[in-house]
């Protein structure tokens, strides 16, 4: 790898991540040109990590994961057209920093796109979970900031979309949650989590908004999403948890990642859905006895 920075900003939003941020800080400092924290109220050690590694901190408070990248897209002096968004329990892996380094040198081919997706390898409470459709999962994390959006109707998490052409990169993104570990804090964090997709999943539902990108099952990893959830929305409540955790336990190997896998898949894919179809079928009660 050359010393030479690449021309381009890091971007990490964090809220008490003093279990994650000094792998995922360490991973990027030295080689990326600027680096950039924007924490929401942080009460434990996490802005004092920021700064062991230099970077330069904005607090921002927190209402949704889109409405904070929005925010952080719209108002940190960026000195670099290209952008990439991690999570705090993220970090790069060495072969994707030095893949990193070469695609910068090579101008020809950031001209011609305006989004990279990158590949996800989930570790979860120790291990790499390689089955179940969780690898290779590709995220859009790379970005020029002049052609990426943001859906703002999404309240669990967020998604950067492009304008324009993306190509997938070939080396991973570790994303690894300590904090999960504690799978008390892995529940109470989807118990929230279900609340918020099910009132994301209801809005949807009933206005029908315009999408960002089109959904197409032979697209891009992002367009291909959209076909499966608008497939998902058609599904019958209770019945399709247990259709996906078939498909990724069973059909998709899921039952290869062992004791872990199964804990996640099971919690992931079957628990955590149910209670988002009881969230929504609590609220079309609620709104059918409104409209009686």
């Amino acid at each position: 790898m050359t010393n030479a920075r690449v021309p381009l900003c890091v971007i990490v939003l964090t809220y008490d991540e003093e279990k994650n941020l000094d792998a995922c800080l360490a991973s990027v400092t030295g080689w990326a040109d600027e680096l950039y924290v924007v924490d929401s109220g942080s009460r434990d050690r996490t802005l004092e990590i920021a700064r062991q590694y230099g970077a330069t901190i904005f607090q921002h408070s927190f209402e949704t994961h889109a409405r904070q990248w929005s925010w952080a897209l719209a108002n940190l002096p960026l000195a670099h057209e290209w952008v990439l968004g991690l999570d705090a329990d993220q970090r790069i892996t060495a072969e994707l920093r030095d893949e990193l380094a070469a695609l910068f040198m090579a101008e020809e081919t950031l001209r011609a796109v305006d989004g990279f997706f990158i590949k996800r390898r989930q570790v979860w409470r120790g291990r790499w979970l390689k089955h179940g459709t969780y690898y290779p999962k590709y995220l859009l994390k790379l970005f020029r900031t002049s052609r990426v959006q943001m859906d703002q109707h999404d309240l669990m998490d967020h998604h950067f979309y492009v304008n324009g052409a993306t190509r997938n990169l070939q080396n991973d993104l570790i994303e690894e949650n300590l904090k999960e570990n504690d799978i008390a804090f892995w529940i109470a964090k989807h118990n929230r989590y279900a609340a918020l997709l099910a009132q994301e999943e209801f809005l949807k539902r009933q206005r029908s908004h315009e999408t960002l990108i089109r959904a197409n099952f032979f697209g891009n990893p992002d367009e291909r999403t959209l076909w499966l959830k608008q497939r998902w929305y058609a599904m019958p409540l209770y019945i399709r948890p247990l259709l996906y955790f078939s498909y990724r336990y069973i059909f998709r190997l899921g039952f290869l990642d062992g004791k872990q896998g199964f804990l996640f898949h099971f919690l992931q894919a079957f628990w955590f859905r149910v209670l988002v179809d009881a969230h929504l079928d609590e609220m079309a009660s609620q709104k059918e006895k409104v409209q009686r």
